[in-house]
């Protein structure tokens, strides 16, 4: 689907521009794209709560659920995984934390995520947390990351 047709009924360039940028603030505010967030972004963009939404959830980058304080996030594209490292890494980080892909901790510490690409093809294995970018994740890095997320 083209970005264009995505926001169709969005005829103003710089209205489409807005739209995502506001999208990443509610986010960065709020933690995810509530209902709530949505109709704040469509009220201050004159647009509809359904032409928000449906951008929202077209990219991977917005979240319409909660998220942990934490959000892991895996590489299993290409690179990781010739490198031994795609599967490895989200079964230790999963093992660890007690949950499987796409769940958040009881406590609302930790999400799992698996994407396709974080962009480190040349240090992986990758994963991001939150922002920041970690790489050549070995067993070891991991668990040390791990707790120093967990006593922070």
């Amino acid at each position: 689907m083209a970005v264009n047709q995505l926001v169709a009924g969005i005829t103003d360039p710089a209205k489409r521009a807005m739209l995502l940028a506001a999208l990443y603030i509610a986010q960065e505010q709020y933690g995810w794209l509530s209902q709530e967030a949505i109709h704040r972004v469509a009220s201050r963009l004159a647009l509809s709560p359904g032409q928000v939404y449906t951008t929202a959830s077209f990219y991977t980058m917005f979240k319409l659920q909660p998220q942990g304080r934490y959000r892991i996030q895996v590489c299993e594209g290409l690179s990781c995984y010739l490198v031994g490292g795609a599967e490895p890494v989200i079964e230790h980080v999963a093992a660890r934390l007690g949950l499987r892909p796409g769940e958040t901790t009881a406590d609302g510490r930790f999400t799992l995520e698996v994407v396709q690409c974080l962009a480190s093809c040349g240090t992986a294995p990758a994963l991001r947390v939150n922002d920041e970018l970690y790489e050549n994740m070995t067993g070891e890095k991991i668990d040390e990351l791990l707790e120093r997320l967990r006593s922070a």
